[in-house]
């Protein structure tokens, strides 16, 4: 059986159809409890955040929007990308979207110093999917109204992980 596979940087459409995988089982993996290692040194700690007594590496925001309008318009998307990494105070390296045909979705990423933002849209449902990951002094909690006004949704659900707590 073949599927469609995702593929980073597609150019065209035609070469989007052409990407195909192989859905194969995997054997699971058994893990194996580990020693605690003694805590990071403080060298290796450059871009994580310590609060409340935790460090991690950072906080990934997973954000859902519904009833979004505007998210079939690329040059929106990009707009609302570059706004929220300007008001997390992050450093963008990079952003690639792609708009998909017939139905208009858009998907891509903001590569940033700090990690990445990505989305996903389905205009015919009005629902966007964001990824939101950054560390260090970013504060990704402060695109979540970027988002919400840039689509004009009034209704939307936020879930956060901190990742990498060391």
């Amino acid at each position: 059986m073949r599927y469609a596979s995702p593929q980073l940087a597609v150019n065209t459409e035609a070469e989007a159809h052409a990407a195909r995988a192989e859905v194969r089982s995997v054997p699971s993996v058994h893990l194996k409890a580990v020693p605690n290692e003694p805590p990071m040194s403080e060298d290796r700690l450059d871009h994580f955040i310590t609060e409340n007594g935790l460090t991690f590496a950072g906080r990934h925001l997973i954000l859902d929007l519904w009833e979004a309008k505007g998210i079939d318009d690329l040059e929106r998307v990009e707009q609302a990308m570059r706004e929220a990494v300007r008001v997390a105070g992050a450093t963008l390296l990079h952003i690639h979207l792609h708009h998909f045909s017939p139905n208009g979705g858009v998907s891509g990423v903001a590569v940033l110093a700090e990690s990445h933002i990505s989305i996903h849209t389905w205009p015919e449902c009005g629902y966007a999917a964001l990824d939101i990951f950054m560390c260090g002094d970013a504060e990704p909690m402060k695109t979540i109204q970027v988002f919400r006004d840039a689509f004009e949704t009034t209704r939307s659900q936020i879930a956060e992980h901190k990742r990498g707590v060391v």
